[in-house]
């Protein structure tokens, strides 16, 4: 990797306060002189951006803000919706259980029926504010250094004239319900309207490398995709659409895009994603930015 790369990695990991963003931001500015930072939109987004958005031929994505340590993973299945379903759901029901405690202390307390409520809808708010805002996780190797870094890789990898033809884009506040991508969506609406979004997002933690197109990116650009992987035993691709496959990032903002996310295998669930929003999160495969730098640079070489 990189000089850059391997800072980010060791220095730069824990970026969610707007300290931390900010020198962040200024590392980005060191090295790249060329960005620079477009402010706006809710909770007051600050997107990097390195290249000339009108006249790039695509732009290439990931957050990079960084979340709250939690103390349980955020599991992914994005090809098995029923499991996904289920781990939501015993989550949710693991959080309303300490809530639904406190509000009958309350009402045993003070036999008030109101304050129970308030208790017990107080609480999940403070559950729910803790998740966006509480303590900022410190190993963020996967979620999302590993998309930071893979932008990183390619622009190192680019020459001054491939650079002119793409740009990219670091987006903030994807943590909080992907707000950076919208507003980056709203401010550039009509020039990206045509234009192919690559989002990056937890691409270094297994190895399944897995794609997932919009019905738009599918049509048009499926069969390039494909063409342009490697021939390779050590990684397993997989080439999927919105319909096969629900993969929550950036990306599903965008209607010509495709989202890129690095996947885990278990004969019972399928395809997962875990250790992320956690301590857990410090497993970090090189060989995967290489592999992806490989098939990106062979991908948008054919457009």
């Amino acid at each position: 990797m990189t000089q850059i790369s391997k800072e980010i990695l060791h220095t730069y990991q824990v970026r969610k306060t707007y300290k931390q963003k900010t020198a962040f931001i200024e590392y980005i500015k060191q090295h790249y002189p060329n960005a620079y930072v477009e402010e706006g939109g809710l909770m007051h987004s600050r997107n990097i951006i390195i290249g000339d958005i009108a006249s790039a031929k695509a732009i290439l994505t990931a957050h990079y803000d960084t979340c709250a340590v939690l103390p349980v993973p955020n599991f992914v299945t994005p090809k098995n919706m029923l499991f996904s379903f289920l781990y939501g759901f015993l989550l949710g029901l693991a959080m309303l259980i300490p809530c639904v405690i406190l509000s009958s202390i309350a009402e045993m307390i003070t036999h008030s029926f109101w304050v129970s409520y308030f208790a017990l809808f107080g609480t999940l708010i403070v559950m729910f504010l803790l998740m966006l805002f509480g303590k900022a996780n410190k190993h963020t190797a996967n979620d999302n250094t590993s998309g930071v870094i893979q932008l990183c890789e390619l622009m190192d990898r680019l020459d001054n004239e491939q650079m002119q033809n793409y740009a990219f884009v670091f987006f903030d506040n994807e943590e909080a319900g992907l707000v950076g991508s919208s507003f980056f969506k709203k401010k550039h609406k009509e020039i990206i309207a045509n234009k192919l979004i690559i989002n990056f997002d937890c691409v270094s933690d297994g190895n399944n490398i897995m794609f997932v197109l919009s019905k738009k990116a599918k049509e048009i650009y499926e069969q390039t995709l494909r063409d342009a992987v490697p021939p390779t035993d050590a990684k397993t691709v997989l080439v999927e659409s919105n319909s096969t496959a629900f993969y929550p990032s950036d990306q599903k903002v965008f209607p010509l895009s495709i989202g890129v996310a690095a996947l885990k295998k278990k004969f019972f669930i399928g395809y997962y994603l875990d250790r992320i929003h956690t301590s857990r999160d410090v497993i970090f495969d090189e060989s995967n930015i290489l592999f992806l730098c490989d098939v990106i640079i062979n991908f948008i070489g054919r457009f």
